[in-house]
């Protein structure tokens, strides 16, 4: 079959033929239809100093998909050939404390798909019957996507993975007519700025420093998006009226400044989500943590399977994540794909690997 292959120790991916994965008994596989490209994807092709330390080569990249079931293991009853379906990336081990309490997202042993066990960039795949989702078929009486317009419903299956960052990091907390701050307009705080106006925000802030996805945050129904070289985000509260600061803090980018500025603009008793990944030990300002009484959460991943029943029925309810979803290539030109992405003049990147 045709992959995607991290096969030597430098810049790059090689497309390649290997061998069709098994799969045990517990497994399925599955044929891939539509891939997204994902930051980590991007880590992997510039072999910086994460991927050197983290990723065994040659490994099969690659973790947001969605397929169709083509085989399953001999214990597999809840899943049939046919389905249409996406998996969660982090394989757990379902021995830990928190895995046999339920909280598998909380894994002290997770393994990552393309990252620790071959991944989704490839015609097939093999995956845990655990780490399985159906979709729902797009023809059902729920969904808002039809069967013919673009993106697809398959392009949206296909980023439940960075959908479902986005969802657990924004409904982290109660958002309900609160004020919202978003820093990061990549992807995944795109995402976040749909999700917290679906979920029923008064106003959302999304700040960066790329006019490119800020004019993406716009789409995605940020009700400012703040250029912080240009205007403050304590100017960005008085246009808006707000006395207070934020109730909600959503940090996707990773960047000491941007979460200073965040810490700095949160109301009293404030509540922050943290999924950005610092490259750095970076300094805040504690004395403001502590007498401002804020919270910091850090969030990692998806919570297994609570944030995917949450994406589908806000799917179901009307939240419309495609604009996210700005370039499509066939899996050969994924050179484009990835120049796509490093540029940072895009959105979502999606591989088409076969009709379906």
């Amino acid at each position: 079959m045709a992959a995607l292959v991290k096969r030597k120790r430098e810049e790059g991916l090689w497309l390649e033929q290997v061998p069709v994965p098994d799969y045990g008994i517990n497994d399925v596989l599955i044929e891939v239809l539509r891939t997204g490209i994902c930051g980590t994807d991007v880590h992997i092709y510039n072999w910086d100093a994460w991927a050197q330390k983290t990723i065994p080569v040659p490994m099969v990249v690659g973790h947001e998909f969605v397929g169709k079931i083509v085989a399953v293991g001999s214990n597999v009853h809840d899943f049939s050939e046919g389905d249409i379906v996406s998996g969660e990336g982090h394989v757990v081990c379902g021995r830990c404390r928190n895995c046999l309490a339920g909280r598998r997202h909380l894994c002290t042993d997770t393994k990552g798909i393309g990252v620790n066990r071959p991944g989704a960039f490839a015609e097939y795949l093999a995956l845990p019957m655990t780490n399985v989702w159906v979709h729902e078929h797009h023809d059902g009486p729920h969904f808002t996507i039809k069967p013919d317009e673009q993106p697809s419903i398959r392009d949206v299956q296909s980023i439940f993975d960075p959908l479902g960052n986005a969802v657990h990091t924004a409904l982290s907390f109660d958002l309900l007519g609160e004020d919202v701050l978003i820093t990061g307009a990549g992807p995944i705080g795109c995402m976040a700025a749909a999700v917290a106006r679906h979920a029923g925000a008064r106003y959302v802030v999304v700040t960066d420093v790329n006019p490119y996805r800020l004019e993406l945050a716009r789409k995605m129904g940020a009700t400012l998006a703040v250029d912080v070289r240009e205007q403050s985000i304590g100017d960005a509260q008085k246009q808006l009226g707000m006395k207070e600061g934020f109730d909600v803090g959503l940090e996707m980018s990773g960047n000491p400044h941007a979460f200073r500025d965040m810490i700095a603009n949160m109301a009293h008793g404030g509540k922050i989500s943290m999924l950005g990944i610092p490259e750095k030990d970076m300094a805040i300002d504690w004395n403001a943590v502590v007498f401002n009484m804020l919270t910091i959460k850090g969030i990692y991943g998806r919570e297994m399977y609570e944030t995917w029943y949450k994406m589908t029925v806000m799917l179901q309810s009307g939240l419309d994540i495609r604009p996210v979803i700005t370039h499509h290539y066939g899996y050969e030109q994924f050179e484009k794909g990835f120049d796509a992405m490093r540029s940072g003049q895009s959105g979502k990147v999606v591989l088409k690997w076969k009709e379906g």
